[in-house]
């Protein structure tokens, strides 16, 4: 075990509050799966839920392991490559998405041969934000004009965007606002920011009018629901939402100060997200009100890493990648946190790391060693010195071993059985040192 954390490379405080939050997540999702258990084969048994999740887990730390191991450059070119196989499969999913329990989630695919369903915007976003990290940290030096960077950069943004909209709008607001803020701090016109800003929400209203000329089309299936989630959260009109909502405040109500105690969440057997979308409330249910504000302060504390994590970083594509990474993971966070104390409409957003589920797990995971390459470039280039200047010792302990073994004259004089001959080549026939012995 020392060995393997020995192996790990890039900032150890990330490392701590990653492994923690995934450690905590196994009892709130253990406890939380009874009412799929129940749905699902009607024993209740989440044993198989909780194995699931562990295995989820795991993956998700190898791929944090394998990735940060990748120099954080190289993804510097991949995200140009990759924007366009993100586009097809985003593409792909809005026509082909997976029904979900008879519900319409064009937002999943499912993967041949393997049978698990994947969220391809998650993948979509991380892509996208290292695109715009790269267009930033290139163009910093130039003085592009707003049209060659709105090619450049805002077409293959809003194409992303448009891809996802329909499907999801949440992922799709939280992306755009990221995006603003990573154009914020890579110092991008603020006029043209604004005149993005206009843009992106003139493009949404055109959405929404198109959305109201054909309801009946599958892709504006998701406008009524966007709808009416808003209407509800401010009024009193009761729905399904509502009710999920009144679940997570019960649960919430029911946790108090220390809570009702690991699996003994009652609410979790009602939310029919509790182990995912809600999942924060059946944690403050049992774990209370410390429970609730242990999580909170678990995710600032790592938003506060990531931002020492950008400040320290050597290069401005690295600064930006950390942001455009690790704030989203946050925002994400409490944006979960707020719908279970309805401060927020639905939105069908996960607790990273703690919610079961197993893409966003890993785009998650995914997103974290990219962070974590980043940490590590400082230490690493010490680490080749270091490397590089033990070997040249070593290489030079060699050399001189092998020449006092050798122990041969400098000026190539042998000496055999009383004999001395010399065996170098005065003449033009190469053969006379040998024949003249």
């Amino acid at each position: 075990m020392k060995e393997l954390v020995n192996k790990l490379k890039g900032d150890r405080v990330i490392w701590s509050f990653v492994a923690l939050l995934a450690l905590f997540s196994f009892m709130p999702v253990f406890s939380a799966s009874s009412n799929l258990a129940y749905i699902g084969h009607g024993t209740g048994n989440t044993l198989g839920y909780l194995v699931k999740h562990l295995a989820h887990i795991c993956i998700g730390f190898l791929i944090i392991y394998w990735v940060h191991r990748v120099p954080y450059h190289y993804f510097r070119a991949i995200s140009k490559i990759a924007l366009p196989i993100v586009w097809f499969l985003l593409l792909y999913t809005l026509l082909k998405g997976t029904v979900i329990a008879g519900a319409n989630a064009s937002r999943w695919i499912q993967v041949p041969f393997i049978g698990i369903t994947f969220q391809t915007s998650t993948l979509a976003s991380i892509v996208l934000f290292i695109f715009v990290a790269r267009y930033l940290s290139k163009k910093k030096e130039e003085n592009e004009p707003f049209q060659v960077s709105f090619l450049q950069l805002w077409v293959p943004v809003f194409i992303t965007l448009a891809l996802i909209l329909p499907a999801n709008f949440s992922t799709t607001a939280l992306i755009f606002a990221m995006v603003m803020m990573l154009t914020f701090i890579g110092k991008y016109p603020l006029k043209y920011i604004g005149f993005i800003i206009g843009s992106g929400i003139a493009m949404l209203a055109f959405f929404l009018l198109v959305a109201k000329a054909f309801p009946e089309s599958r892709f504006f299936s998701r406008v009524s629901t966007w709808e009416s989630r808003i209407t509800n959260f401010t009024t009193d009109k009761p729905d399904e939402d509502d009710y999920q909502i009144e679940k997570a405040k019960i649960a919430i109500a029911s946790g108090r100060l220390g809570g009702l105690g690991p699996g003994k969440s009652v609410q979790k057997n009602f939310l029919p997200q509790s182990s995912s979308d809600f999942i924060y409330a059946i944690v403050v249910e049992e774990y209370g009100l410390v429970g609730g504000v242990s999580i909170l302060v678990l995710y600032l504390l790592l938003l506060f890493r990531f931002v020492i994590a950008s400040h320290k970083a050597t290069t401005l594509f690295g600064k930006l990648v950390v942001v455009g990474l690790g704030f989203p993971m946050i925002f994400q966070a409490m944006i979960n946190m707020a719908v279970a104390v309805e401060l927020l409409p639905v939105t069908g957003q996960t607790l990273p790391l703690i919610s079961s589920g197993g893409s966003s797990i890993w785009m998650t995971c995914f997103s974290l060693g990219i962070i974590i390459s980043v940490t590590k470039k400082d230490e690493e280039i010490a680490e080749e010195r270091e490397e590089k200047e033990r070997r040249k010792e070593a290489l030079q302990r060699l050399i001189d071993k092998e020449l006092a073994e050798e122990d041969l004259p400098a000026d190539g004089i042998y000496e055999e059985e009383g004999m001395m001959y010399s065996i170098e080549d005065n003449s033009r026939n190469p053969m006379n040192a040998v024949l003249n012995k």
